[in-house]
């Protein structure tokens, strides 16, 4: 299925990425002659930029804000891109791209190197598409119940649904509202996002563990929230390194949950790769 040796990584902006550094090491270790490169595309060029490329290209991974656009131009997704609506890797083949989504294996992975491998409930700070990718990663990990805590808490109605269709009960608060204990709190609101820290000091108090998805602007407020009062949080890294992994499975074989060859040492050389950045 998979015969071109081109891939990048697409999305706007995307000067950012640390995806081409993860993707060289792994390649290097596992001795392919593949190139890695990035390219700014916005959501309004994405349809047309992808029927542009020829037989030379195996793959993408795909970011903001084209997970949504990429979900609805694949030819077929796999079971997490169709819950989450969300791609994030296209393999090209005959019928033409096939969408995955990463995110979610990238999440239970983290969550099982911080210590979260098994979760009975959590939070879930923020309602947009990282936060779908989150609800359903914990219910791989076992999550029964999850609170999502919104700025808009309207904006989480998907969630809700999300949540009934694998079985896990959804409640929806509000940022200023009160908040049940639970052992971890995944946080998905953007890195520049502001919330104010009587806020962010309430739902430290109450939130467990703090896995936030950002990486690059570190720490969060919310990370300094749980800092201040003694509490573990931790970043977004090591979704992104264990997404980026799944997609190397991807490309290199058509399946996420395929090991690689040499898999501890592919995954010693892109996580390298992204603490030396």
């Amino acid at each position: 299925m998979l015969s071109g040796r081109r891939l990048a990584v697409w999305g706007d902006p995307i000067a950012h990425s640390r995806s081409p550094q993860m993707h060289a090491a792994a390649y290097g270790v596992l001795g392919l002659d593949w190139s890695y490169g990035r390219r700014r595309v916005d959501d309004v060029a994405f349809t047309t930029s992808v029927a542009g490329l020829g037989a030379e290209w195996r793959g993408l991974s795909l970011t903001m804000p084209l997970k949504s656009v990429a979900f609805a131009a694949a030819a077929r997704v796999d079971r997490g891109a169709e819950l989450t609506r969300a791609v994030n890797t296209y393999v090209f083949d005959a019928d033409g791209p096939v969408g995955f989504n990463t995110d979610i294996g990238g999440i239970v992975a983290a969550l099982a190197e911080i210590g979260h491998a098994q979760v009975a409930a959590a939070r879930i700070v923020g309602a947009g598409a990282t936060a779908t990718s989150a609800l359903v990663a914990l219910q791989l990990a076992g999550a029964e119940r999850v609170d999502v805590v919104a700025r808009r808490p309207e904006a989480a109605q998907d969630l809700v649904e999300l949540g009934s269709r694998i079985g896990v009960r959804v409640t929806v608060g509000s940022l200023a509202g009160r908040h049940d204990a639970v052992p971890l709190t995944v946080a998905t609101l953007p890195g520049d996002a502001a919330v104010p820290s009587e806020f962010a000091h309430g739902l430290a108090a109450a939130g467990g563990t703090l896995f936030d998805a950002v990486y690059g602007h570190w720490p969060t407020c919310l990370a300094a929230a749980w800092h201040a009062q003694g509490a573990d949080a931790h970043s977004g890294l090591g979704m992104l390194l264990h997404q980026a992994v799944r997609q190397v499975r991807i490309f290199r074989g058509g399946d996420p949950d395929a090991a690689l060859p040499r898999e501890a040492d592919v995954v010693a050389a892109m996580r390298l790769a992204v603490v030396g950045d």
